[in-house]
């Protein structure tokens, strides 16, 4: 048998764990994928308008019909998911303020550390072929505004997250 030591009795043995479920997984992974979802449609949606604004030459008319297509259909994305993305984070975030050690939740740190791997990976690559462009000297104000609009997707993205770890310093 066992004896009962001080050190059983400290606080971390005693957490309050967090009751969860498959709400709880489906939830953090809804908020996410419509998260990702919601920044594609908007980086298509911008891309969009820079191919409509700045057209390229060669391509002709067909980029302006082709631009106008793409666009509607990530506007109607954007409509339909970001709202969803905003409803889930709103939950989520009313559910935190009732069970603060959902905060700790390993479904939530691996898509919050996902979420940022991602972004990261993005901001790099991003950052890759702009020297890639500039070094070959075919650097256009298409290509600028494009790089900006992923830089600065990636870079909202993954300052939230970062900034939500810091904050409540989830381990």
């Amino acid at each position: 048998m066992e004896t009962i030591s001080p050190q059983m009795f400290n606080a971390t043995n005693f957490q309050n764990k967090a009751k969860t479920g498959p709400k709880d997984f489906f939830m953090h992974l809804l908020a996410v994928v419509m998260l990702y979802a919601s920044a594609i449609a908007f980086s298509t949606l911008i891309f969009q308008y820079v191919n409509i604004f700045f057209p390229d030459p060669i391509q002709g008319d067909y980029a302006f019909t082709a631009a106008k297509d793409i666009g509607r259909g990530a506007l109607a994305t954007l409509i339909v998911v970001f709202p969803l993305f905003v409803l889930c984070s709103w939950y989520l975030n009313k559910d935190y303020s009732k069970n603060p050690e959902k905060r700790g939740l390993r479904i939530r740190k691996w898509l919050i550390y996902l979420t940022l791997f991602v972004a990261s990976i993005t901001i790099v690559v991003d950052l890759v072929r702009l020297v890639q462009y500039f070094l070959e000297g075919e650097m256009t104000i298409r290509f600028s505004l494009k790089v900006l609009t992923i830089a600065f997707v990636a870079g909202s993205v993954f300052g939230y997250y970062l900034a939500d770890l810091k904050k409540h310093k989830t381990e």
